[in-house]
């Protein structure tokens, strides 16, 4: 449904939605959720667990539903509680249910990018959810019918309807079709009676399994399973494909067998500290980067204060090894979420004020440590240190919790552009100038990983080394995203 629209554009049952052939999008880390919940509303299981996931994706949100005879999609732009009602869910009958919530580029927030897809195969009809972003969009299109597929998303979709078709179940289907994608791709894909989730053989994006009751549920994050009441049981592998029916999970692997590479920006920046990656919670493990940070750059300060939310468990770590005080001199407007109202230049121009307001009263007249978990283009940074600077804050050193982002990603972050990207051919120096910070200090990548508690060879660090782990489609000069 379009803002201000009428609801029949929100709504597909077993209704294929055709649009024009146009040059495939670029799909961005985005929160997948899928339940079979027999005797449950599995609607309002995957709202609420949709809820847990909004911080992946802001831009839409949507839920397909089967009560075993027919699939019913309803999707909008807009967060979550904008999106659904009583009324929405109440029509989206059935005990089975995935959902998605979506992060895009700028310019591509429009209602056909919106996931779930589906395709309207008679009683084999389907629905997906995708997390990630494909590398090979364009050798896919020529191998499968590109018509109606304006996303990678959208042309998966579109490769498991043709083995479908072509009478392959649900499970044989993805088996068969899914070999031949490339980059990241976690999935949550069900027809009437069937759920399936599944990961890519490196595992870019998160995927665990959960029970409930005498159900199942697959999340990006186990904070989606907390929401719900479910009980955690494991992470998804890599290259593992979960087949959850009536008869219970069955595991199948049918992808080659590669080295785990999960996007180490999942603990820096896109999961909620109270979800566990790896077997390690989150919060814990940005404590550990600001414990590191503060051993690899002290600098003598009054104060510690984060940039909410990310660096909040940073910062503390920070404080508390460095033996300074931490304080939150940054207050973050917790409701401003997406809006379809464009604010005016002079407000654009404020940006970050619409996001935080500093406190001077906490920072007037101090030497401030300020942490963040990334710095990617910088503008946004730039505008923050003004703003503490306006609040009196005598001296600002800017301390990161991940490495210079020097590279692009190919892999579901909207980064494709490397010109854009503020420490590519920058020396430390040259970026704190640009920032107009007093000083400026990034983890370095070895204490990034040893923070995590994972295993370090299970990470992809791409944005931030330039050691890519698949072939990635760029040009020589700008290392632009390839777009079919």
């Amino acid at each position: 449904m379009e803002p201000g629209g009428g609801s029949s554009r929100g709504m597909i049952r077993r209704v294929a939605e055709k649009a024009a052939v146009t040059p495939l999008t670029i799909g961005e880390s985005c929160g997948v959720f899928g339940v079979f919940a027999p005797g449950e509303e599995a609607a309002r299981l995957a709202y609420f667990g949709l809820f847990a996931l909004q911080h992946r994706g802001q831009e839409s949100a949507g839920i397909a539903t089967s009560d075993g005879n027919a699939i019913t999609v309803y999707k909008d732009l807009g967060l979550v509680a904008q999106v659904f009602d009583e009324g929405k869910l109440a029509s989206l009958t059935g005990d089975m249910a995935i959902g998605h919530t979506r992060y895009s580029t700028t310019g591509s927030t429009v209602w056909a990018n919106s996931q779930p897809t589906y395709r309207d195969l008679g009683d084999a009809s389907i629905a997906l959810s995708h997390n990630g972003n494909l590398t090979n969009t364009s050798v896919l299109g020529q191998q499968f019918d590109r018509s109606g597929a304006s996303t990678d998303s959208e042309l998966m979709t579109q490769a498991l309807a043709e083995a479908i078709e072509a009478g392959a179940s649900l499970p044989k289907a993805i088996a068969t079709v899914a070999p031949e994608f490339e980059g990241a791709f976690t999935l949550a894909i069900m027809d009437r009676k069937t759920l399936v989730g599944i990961r890519d053989p490196m595992g870019f994006r998160p995927l665990c399994l959960g029970a409930l009751g005498e159900g199942w549920v697959i999340a990006s994050e186990t904070a989606a399973l907390d929401i719900i009441g479910a009980k955690f049981v494991r992470e998804v592998s890599p290259g593992e494909m979960v087949v959850i029916t009536s008869d219970g999970v069955e595991s199948h692997f049918p992808f080659a067998a590669a080295q785990p590479q999960m996007c180490v920006f999942e603990f820096v920046y896109f999961a909620r500290p109270d979800s566990r990656l790896y077997g390690e919670e989150i919060h814990s493990a940005r404590r550990r980067m600001g414990e590191r940070l503060a051993e690899q750059s002290h600098v003598d300060v009054d104060i510690v204060v984060p940039v909410p939310e990310s660096g909040i468990p940073g910062a503390q770590g920070y404080a508390a090894r460095a033996g300074i005080p931490y304080i939150d001199g940054l207050v973050k407007n917790r409701y401003i979420g997406r809006t379809f109202i464009n604010p005016s230049q002079s407000m654009r121009d404020l940006g970050v004020r619409m996001k935080l307001n500093a406190m001077p009263g906490e920072l007037g007249g101090r030497r401030v440590v300020l942490v963040d978990d990334s710095i990617v283009r910088g503008s946004t940074t730039r505008q923050l240190v003004q703003m503490v600077r306006e609040a009196g804050a005598t001296e600002i050193h800017l301390r990161i919790l991940s490495p210079p982002y020097r590279w692009p990603c190919f892999y579901g972050m909207d980064t494709g552009d490397r010109s854009t990207l503020l420490a590519a051919g920058k020396e430390v120096a040259d970026i704190a100038e640009y920032l107009a910070v007093d000083s400026l200090a990034y983890l370095e990548l070895d204490g990034l990983l040893a923070a995590t508690g994972a295993p370090a060879d299970g990470f992809c660090t791409a944005c931030l080394s330039g050691n890519y782990p698949t072939d990635v489609p760029m040009t020589a000069d700008k290392f632009l995203l390839e777009r079919s």
